[in-house]
């Protein structure tokens, strides 16, 4: 019984130090505040304020609850170990078990510690060099993207989407939502390349096609990036494409401008002019956002649009089919050559190895 309760003494330790990188105890104190605030009879007088206020209260419990749920079976584990009964021996080690691979699951949480690194994302994708097969890499990568999500867990919603002209996609904006999702994907913006025999060439020649992925922070909260009114520019529009028979009579798509950057988010799936227009919004902060951290600048105005295009030289990541099949991560060497798992949303060895590569 000695060494179990050496373990348990060891597993604390460990627990306490990671507690206060993550300062556990603020955030308990920070969300007992709120929970106090949110009980208030006047609360929802103000939706708007109320609304902010539940998120944040709601993504603080998720994150704390894990953490919180094992400091509490430690503290059970160390009472019971001090009953001192043999009996009791090989429940004790196999709670410690399970309690040790809890906690080396929640340590990979630590290396969120980003910024925006909590936040929901909006993944964004754009066809690049390569024509049809272009396209039709787009549509690959959005199916890569929500197997992925689906298999973790995490919640998807396509907000904006353009078909392709023959096939596949041009674009596509969608968000996910869960725990700690920017943190997970950052490591997938970037330019990706597919090197294939084309279905779309009657020769079946070898292709290499290119498309950009944006994984943009999604800023819900317009206080999380101050921006000036007076840098945008707002334009209302007659949508296209499908969407209904009003789709095409009424100026219901938007397009915002942030002019000192030329960044343009422009969004139509909605019917209301003002859903789009806040969807738009939320876009274009979260970009600038995105840029923020990219380009290290404090003030908004002085950020310049993104500049890397979607064609040979900006890869961040090969997805080789023919005449061989690899997968590989040209920033951290990450490679396998199971390509056909990697494109059904097995890509959480990349995500670890980008994880790994930053701390």
């Amino acid at each position: 019984m000695e060494n179990l309760i050496k373990q348990i003494e060891e597993l604390k330790t460990a627990l306490d130090s990671a507690l206060d990188k993550i300062n556990y105890q603020q955030k308990i104190d920070e969300l007992e505040k709120l929970t106090e605030i949110s009980g208030h009879s006047d609360f929802w007088q103000n939706n708007e304020n109320g609304s902010e206020h539940m998120q944040k209260q709601s993504r603080l419990d998720v994150e704390i609850k894990p953490w919180n749920n094992l400091k509490v079976a430690l503290d059970e584990l160390e009472e019971l170990s001090k009953l001192d009964d043999d009996g009791l021996e090989k429940d004790i080690q196999t709670q410690i078990k399970k309690l040790q691979e809890d906690f080396e699951k929640l340590k990979k949480q630590l290396r969120f510690s980003g910024p925006y690194d909590k936040h929901d994302v909006i993944l964004s994708i754009h066809a690049g060099a390569g024509g049809t097969d272009a396209q039709d890499w787009a549509n690959m990568l959005m199916r890569m993207y929500l197997r992925w999500a689906e298999n973790s867990k995490i919640k998807t919603k396509i907000i904006d989407e353009s078909a392709g002209d023959e096939a596949g996609i041009k674009s596509v904006d969608i968000e996910f939502s869960g725990t700690f999702v920017y943190g997970k994907l950052k490591g997938e913006h970037g330019v990706h390349r597919l090197v294939r025999l084309s279905p779309f060439n009657a020769d079946a020649k070898r292709q290499t096609s290119f498309a950009k992925v944006e994984i943009l922070p999604k800023i819900d909260t317009p206080n999380q990036v101050p921006i000036d009114e007076n840098d945008l520019k707002i334009d209302v529009f007659r949508a296209g494409g499908h969407g209904g028979q009003s789709v095409n009579t009424t100026d219901s798509a938007v397009r915002v401008t942030h002019l000192p950057s030329g960044i343009v988010v422009s969004i139509q799936n909605e019917r209301s002019q003002l859903q789009n227009k806040e969807t738009a919004l939320t876009i274009l902060l979260s970009k600038l956002a995105q840029l923020q951290l990219e380009q290290h600048k404090e003030n908004l105005s002085e950020i310049k649009g993104p500049n890397q295009s979607a064609e040979w030289g900006n890869q961040i990541r090969s997805y080789v089919l023919h005449p061989y099949t690899m997968v590989k991560d040209l920033r951290t060497g990450c490679e396998t050559s199971q390509t056909s798992s990697v494109l059904d949303g097995d890509l959480d060895n990349f995500i670890e190895a980008f994880a790994e590569s930053n701390l």
